[in-house]
């Protein structure tokens, strides 16, 4: 088999700067050991996200040329509605400045104190905007989607029997809307299966409860599906996508992951009464309902970016560059979610470094020894993110597992970039039991990882 090559060729580069270890502890350090905090140019590879960080493509920066910059009905919104009813199906388009602007909106309208929101897994910001709102964020996801060793070709699916008690637990009047986010980011940039989200969505309507999509990266699931799903091999990717979306209700969508686009994002429905509502509190915080937050130039961006991310060339190079990443790691020894997603490798963080308890966030401690080691950025996805402090022992609650997220911008990182990113991760692997623990000296109410200052903790 021949090598896979980035399916597209380089025009505009980017100068990176090169630290010295020693620069790097101090920034580091100055940043309270939290990565959200380090400046950008201090950096050499940045996998913090792959959210609004893609390379746009020349068709998108022509299309941006394009953009038409009235305040109401511009020709850049009838381009992008079309392109976003053309792929999802959906007849009512409300564009936002990104997704969890639509997360805010609906939340704000079907949210509540006493209602109850089910997911396979909620990722931070919509958790927290239904947690804000009053309700209360439920995963549901299947057993195999909280053990980083176990196989299953979709561990993003949600667990339907769970769903079902749910359900009958809590009162169907007391759930106003049934999640489910593809791919399963939380759980490793899992995909969720047809068969699953055909279930979920018979399960909803049999209680009359609407059923919605977190689309952020439905064409990477889609793609998932076509590989591993029986009966979708013949199937393209636009026409799998098309499905996904016909069993549900509506969908929030940040445009910045699969739509390549830098900002941007939609909500999607089919009742009207309900986007209406939405509409008002989108003027109310937004926008006009035809550029929701956003100029022209970017309604067109993202249109565009929509037809590319359906390119099957693309995704098969897309997922060949996260499986080269996850093979040449995995070998050596270095404990990852296992089988790598679509948009990332998850390093399991409890295994890499065995001698940190969970109540010093190991997560927290690879994430910062990768910096210090070659200056990668990436995210912990554990018990910093998704823990909490109990209010009244002060006990750290951990979540399910402590992941360290290295997302892969879209069209930005050559392999040479993968192949030093492997270089450095094995040099940690190396020399983890040298790593520190970390607590939390200062933190905010919600979404505690964006802002939180750490200490390591010498022992």
């Amino acid at each position: 088999m021949k090598t896979i090559i980035e399916p597209f060729k380089i025009k505009v580069v980017e100068p990176i700067r090169i630290t010295t270890r020693q620069e790097r502890a101090a920034y580091l350090s100055d940043a309270y050991y939290n990565v959200f905090k380090i400046s950008a140019e201090d950096v050499l590879i940045d996998l913090l996200t792959d959210s609004g960080t893609s390379a746009m493509s020349s068709e998108q920066w022509a299309a941006m040329m394009r953009g038409d910059e009235s305040y109401a009905g511009s020709r850049s919104f009838f381009r992008f509605e079309k392109a976003v009813q053309d792929v999802t199906g959906f007849p009512i388009i409300i564009p936002t400045h990104q997704g969890r602007a639509s997360e805010r909106i609906l939340f704000s309208i079907i949210g509540g104190k006493g209602r109850a929101i089910p997911s396979n897994t909620h990722f931070d910001t919509t958790r927290a905007n239904i947690e804000v709102s009053g309700a209360e964020a439920v995963d549901l996801v299947i057993p195999e989607g909280k053990d980083p060793r176990a196989i299953h070709p979709f561990k993003g699916n949600m667990d339907l029997d769970a769903l079902e008690g749910f359900i009958k637990e809590k009162g169907a009047l007391n759930i106003p809307a049934v999640f489910c986010t593809v791919t399963n980011n939380t759980g490793g940039g899992q995909p969720v299966s047809m068969e699953n989200i055909r279930g979920i969505s018979r399960i909803a309507h049999e209680h009359s409860i609407p059923f919605f999509l977190d689309a952020c990266r439905f064409a990477e699931n889609a793609y998932f599906i076509k590989l591993r799903e029986k009966g979708f091999q013949e199937k393209t990717v636009r026409e799998i996508a098309k499905e996904m979306f016909s069993y549900c209700d509506g969908c929030t969508m940040s445009a910045k992951k699969d739509a390549f686009a830098n900002i941007g994002g939609f909500l999607a429905f089919r009742d009207e009464d309900l986007a209406s509502e939405a509409r008002n509190l989108l003027i109310l915080g937004e926008g006009f309902p035809t550029y929701g937050g956003l100029a022209g130039r970017d309604l067109d961006a993202i249109a565009v970016g929509l037809e590319e991310i359906l390119d099957e060339q693309y995704l098969e190079y897309r997922f060949a560059s996260t499986r080269y990443l996850a093979k040449n790691i995995t070998e050596m020894g270095v404990p990852i979610l296992e089988p790598p997603g679509g948009h990332a490798v998850y390093l399991d963080a409890v295994r890499f470094c065995e001698h940190i308890p969970k109540n010093r966030f190991p997560g927290q401690a690879l994430t910062c020894a990768l910096y210090l080691e070659g200056g990668i950025r990436g995210v912990e996805i554990g018990s910093v993110m998704f823990g909490h402090t109990d209010p009244e022992t002060g006990e750290e609650i951990p979540a399910d597992m402590d992941l360290v997220r290295l997302a892969l911008p879209r069209r930005v990182y050559t392999q040479s970039h993968i192949d030093y990113l492997v270089e450095v991760i094995l040099e940690v692997f190396a020399k983890r039991e040298r790593i520190p623990g970390y607590k939390i000296i200062e933190q905010p109410p919600y979404l505690r990882h964006f802002t939180a200052k750490f200490q390591p903790i010498k022992s």
